[in-house]
């Protein structure tokens, strides 16, 4: 307990770096906790009316002050560290109830309703480990939290929320957006896709990499920048046969139709053709490079919401 002890004097919390990707969290609590610091993970499991952040939002916080992650809208989270560091000194699990119905009359949230914390003092780090591993090889996966045993396992159930066992969070891969097509739209894409923390994938005669070669999975977004409608029918066609939630076509209405009957010629029927978006983008006046990559970008994560959420929808306490 020396050791700990001279970490428990530490200062206020304090925000380590700024993010609300659940596998840097988890990637966090991984490696703190393998550098002998005892780590919390705290996890939204209840909301009663509004609340910033959806069911199974999660921080990690460290018994030295340090932490990452949101459970509300950034008002709570010193407060919730706080809560958690007392938590890891007892080495025991607790709930928080902040908003609505909370003892804490000084936290008001600002969305007026309630939410119910799960605060887990992290005693083994292999169910974590294995969630970070199902994510790097693009598999969905789910930690369980047991309360009544105060452990997580890498099971659960396929939605987030209570069940019968305990809380089930489920994790799934990032957005990848796999590019082809001319350098300058593909390049301004590229940046603004990075930015927003998605898996960027450049495919083309350029790269000697080409979409029919990586096989895009549900979790893929795949978008054609190319001016050339013949030199994007392959590409086109390998995207159709593919899993992915986006297709998205440079182009008017007027190439657009052109595209329809060649993608008819090759056997498609109507159905599989409105797969593509096209004209790409969330707005179709788009006229410069970087116009072009913030329409797209915000098509793409419009449509990732409903497509990654649509059969597993969260459970919502109320």
């Amino acid at each position: 307990m020396k050791a700990q002890d001279s970490i428990v004097e530490h200062r206020a919390p304090k925000a380590e770096f700024v993010t609300d990707a659940p596998v840097e969290i988890l990637r966090y609590a991984s490696t703190s906790f393998k550098k002998g610091i005892p780590v919390a993970l705290v996890t939204l499991v209840e909301i009663r009316g509004g609340a910033a952040r959806p069911l199974g939002a999660q921080m990690t916080v460290r018994i030295d002050g340090l932490y990452c992650g949101f459970v509300s809208g950034g008002c709570t989270e010193a407060a919730v560290a706080a809560e958690a560091i007392e938590a890891l000194k007892t080495g025991h699990d607790r709930y928080l109830l902040l908003g609505e119905g909370s003892p804490f009359f000084d936290i008001v949230l600002p969305c007026g309703g309630g939410i119910r914390l799960s605060i887990h003092v992290i005693k083994a780090i292999e169910p974590v480990d294995e969630v970070l591993g199902q994510l790097v090889l693009r598999r969905e996966a789910r930690l369980l939290y047991r309360p009544g045993a105060e452990e997580i396992a890498c099971v659960g159930s396929t939605q987030t929320g209570w069940q019968a066992e305990g809380f089930s969070r489920v994790y799934r891969p990032s957005t990848r957006l796999f590019i082809s097509g001319n350098a300058l739209e593909a390049s301004a894409l590229a940046n603004v896709a990075r930015a927003v923390g998605y898996e960027v994938d450049l495919v083309g005669r350029a790269y000697d990499r080409y979409l029919w070669d990586v096989s895009p999975d549900r979790y893929s977004a795949v978008a054609l920048l190319s001016h050339d409608l013949a030199a994007e029918l392959p590409a086109l066609d390998a995207a159709l046969k593919s899993s992915a939630f986006y297709i998205g076509a440079l182009g008017s209405r007027r190439t657009h139709d052109k595209r329809k009957q060649a993608l008819r010629n090759l056997g498609y029927d109507d159905a599989e053709i409105a797969r593509i978006k096209a004209p790409i983008g969330m707005f179709d006046k788009a006229r410069d490079a970087a116009s072009l990559a913030v329409s797209v970008i915000a098509d793409v994560a419009a449509l990732a919401a409903v497509a990654h959420e649509a059969s597993q929808r969260p459970v919502r306490l109320v």
